[in-house]
């Protein structure tokens, strides 16, 4: 049965093409889609870290506020700026298929990081990438990088950084592609949980719009993100951890692995862990068991010394 749906968006470029892209997938169901533009306190706070003014659930909380209120029927969120536990009312419901989760090297003179000479500025405000990059240059000096997508290019190129560290997903859906210089080995930049997945988020007593949105689910990169956020929540994890953590289902085997690293010392070693489990991405308890595999890697992670909130 087709129905009418609006979806409460951000206004930055990468948020409306998520929502339009969700809009062209529903409106294929034979669904009638609008868009509700709305501009978040993370959007508005530029000068601080995340980590200092409240996190990454700046970016959702006015969405929500159009859920609640009714002027939205569902919010399309990228995943990695959705907080680990919903305000009560509201759920996840669905994910949709992951693009590319690496994290891309963005920089108009260096190839690589290794080429990068001694001491050069490097833009992030990511302590997951921090500590990442750190690991890799310990003489890197990291400044803070905020703003949306096109911001931060523009900054790159008015010369107050070598380079940049951006999500691959982003610059590949913004058609951007031309300005990675290469995407980082996962085996060395690990991820941010549900980096490069879309959620969309409903109020909880909406079980029709949980049938409408069912077909957009992909099974694979669901397990996948709960795993990581497993992690995430274990860790009491938000954009204040210097925590990364991703996962794959692999011929019915779902492998994880993270990485914790101290953001007050640059040499310090990352605290890494993993694990695995079979796992049938359509047996009813998959999500239960994905979330239980984080949990354990989690508990890895700090029975090594990482420091959790």
């Amino acid at each position: 049965m087709s129905t009418h749906i609006t979806i409460a968006t951000r206004e930055s470029r990468l948020a409306l093409w998520q929502a339009h892209h969700v809009k062209q997938l529903l409106e294929a169901q034979g669904h009638t889609v609008s868009l509700l533009g709305m501009t978040t306190m993370g959007d508005q706070i530029l000068d601080q870290p995340l980590s200092k003014v409240g996190g990454k659930g700046l970016f959702i909380k006015e969405l929500e506020v159009a859920l609640a209120e009714g002027s939205a029927h569902i919010a399309v969120h990228s995943l990695k700026d959705v907080p680990m536990d919903l305000p009560k009312g509201f759920s996840l419901a669905c994910i949709l298929e992951r693009e590319d989760p690496r994290d891309a090297w963005v920089s108009p003179h260096f190839d690589s990081l290794e080429n990068l000479p001694q001491g050069a500025v490097v833009g992030t405000s990511s302590l997951r990438r921090t500590v990442l990059l750190h690991a890799l240059r310990p003489d890197l000096k990291i400044e803070a990088l905020r703003g949306n997508l096109d911001t931060r290019l523009r900054k790159l190129d008015e010369g107050q950084y070598a380079g940049i560290v951006l999500a691959t997903a982003g610059l590949k859906r913004l058609g951007l592609s031309d300005r990675i210089k290469h995407s980082f080995d996962l085996r060395k930049m690990l991820p941010a949980a549900g980096q490069g997945a879309i959620g969309i988020e409903i109020c909880a007593d909406r079980p029709d719009l949980l049938e409408v949105l069912a077909p957009l689910n992909h099974l694979h990169t669901a397990v996948a993100v709960y795993a990581e956020r497993g992690v995430s929540r274990t860790m009491g994890g938000s954009c204040s951890m210097p925590l990364a953590a991703h996962a794959k289902l692999n011929n019915g085997i779902l492998s994880i692995s993270a990485a914790w690293g101290d953001p007050l010392n640059s040499h310090a070693p990352l605290i890494q862990a993993e694990d695995q489990c079979a796992l049938d991405p359509q047996s009813a308890n998959a999500l239960a068991l994905a979330t239980q595999l984080g949990v354990k890697v989690a508990e890895k992670l700090m029975a090594k010394g990482a420091v959790g909130v």
